[in-house]
């Protein structure tokens, strides 16, 4: 069944079916945590039905995003979001997949995002359906994969956000640095002070020297879950 909801009352729509990629709190945070200039081009790998695009021109309607999905029927419903949240302009979207260097998306991009999936191929985490199997296990796009064509698209000096799960973080950090995108920001996001993280947030540089900054953990209770979720609108 295909929903609607508004970022905020009279704000930006986003579309989304629950047969496919239901809104999750993975997406608010990534969004939340990447920091794009300006103006720049924003590639979202796997955009699944646009969150995360909606969210960052919800905070910086300057930036243009390129989205890549493989999934016909969500990258329609991400077109949708933006043709109804009035950001048609600011997009471009690839039906296809992230792997194949002939799709067309652009090199140069500024800045990338990516939700990927989170568990290897054949963990019982994951789910029996295609749609969500394809989003939450490395079946279709492993990080190696995913790392290899952020490379290929980011521009030298260009950013990456990417969000997973913290028990996969050594294979994040060593595919990230054996990609050339080297760990620049790291962030673990917990319910409260008390409980271990259950999502970790890392922005990468491509071609940067060595050196991580770990922020402060974010606590998914109080003021921050506002800001997050644009509350204070």
């Amino acid at each position: 069944m295909e929903h609607r909801e508004e970022l905020w009352q009279g704000g930006p729509c986003f579309f989304y079916d629950d047969a496919l990629f239901k809104p999750t709190t993975d997406a608010f945070v990534l969004a939340h945590f990447a920091a794009p200039r300006r103006g720049d081009r924003v590639c979202d790998l796997g955009c699944g039905t646009g969150l995360i695009g909606l969210l960052l021109l919800a905070r910086c309607d300057t930036l243009h995003i390129v989205g890549v999905e493989l999934q016909a029927r969500a990258l329609a419903l991400a077109e949708k979001t933006f043709r109804e949240s009035g950001f048609a302009d600011r997009a471009d979207f690839f039906c296809g997949d992230l792997r194949d260097a002939s799709l067309g998306v652009p090199c140069g991009c500024d800045y990338i995002v990516a939700n990927p999936p989170y568990f290897p191929q054949g963990s019982g985490e994951c789910a029996k359906d295609t749609p969500r199997r394809t989003a939450r296990e490395e079946a279709s796009c492993t990080l190696d994969e995913l790392f290899a064509a952020a490379h290929r698209l980011l521009r030298w000096g260009g950013g990456m956000a990417v969000v997973h799960r913290p028990e996969r973080l050594c294979d994040l950090l060593s595919t990230m640095r054996t990609a050339g995108i080297e760990p620049k920001r790291m962030r673990f996001v917990q319910t409260d002070a008390l409980s271990s993280p259950s999502l970790v947030l890392v922005e990468g540089k491509r071609g940067a020297k060595p050196s991580l900054r770990v922020e402060p953990p974010l606590i998914l209770c109080g003021g921050a879950l506002d800001e997050i979720y644009f509350r204070t609108r």
